[in-house]
């Protein structure tokens, strides 16, 4: 499975150390790099589109562990808890919201950010 998922800007800090606990190492805190999607609204989001297992939507919403790689406490666990509390999952696209991670299963990761609200734009930093 395909999932597409929409980080607010507000919450790129805390999505990337969620990664970090669900990928596969450090370099996992670079998932949700600048913010260059738009809703309608005009919140900025950094999104992400990424092949998972089946397994993977019920280890995400499951008690966080500190990853074994972590052995030097790099992960910062509280600011993975709260990505985690504002994770939202959908099997179909929904709406992404400026407070929530929004997931969403689909084969094509550009049309499923397109349903859900979200257009790409240029930010300039």
């Amino acid at each position: 499975m395909r999932l597409t998922i929409a980080c607010p800007e507000a919450l790129r800090d805390d999505a990337n150390q969620l990664a970090m606990v669900l990928g596969f190492g450090p370099d996992d805190a670079a998932t949700y790099g600048g913010p260059n999607w738009q809703d309608a609204g005009g919140n900025l989001y950094a999104c992400a589109s990424l092949p998972v297992s089946d397994t993977f939507t019920t280890t995400a919403q499951s008690g966080l562990q500190r990853p074994a790689w972590d052995t030097d406490n790099h992960v910062n666990m509280a600011a993975a808890n709260r990505a985690q509390a504002a994770l939202v999952f959908s099997l179909t696209p929904v709406t992404a919201m400026p407070d929530k991670l929004t997931a969403c299963a689909g084969d094509d990761g550009l049309a499923t950010l397109a349903a859900m609200g979200l257009t790409q734009v240029e930010v300039y930093v």
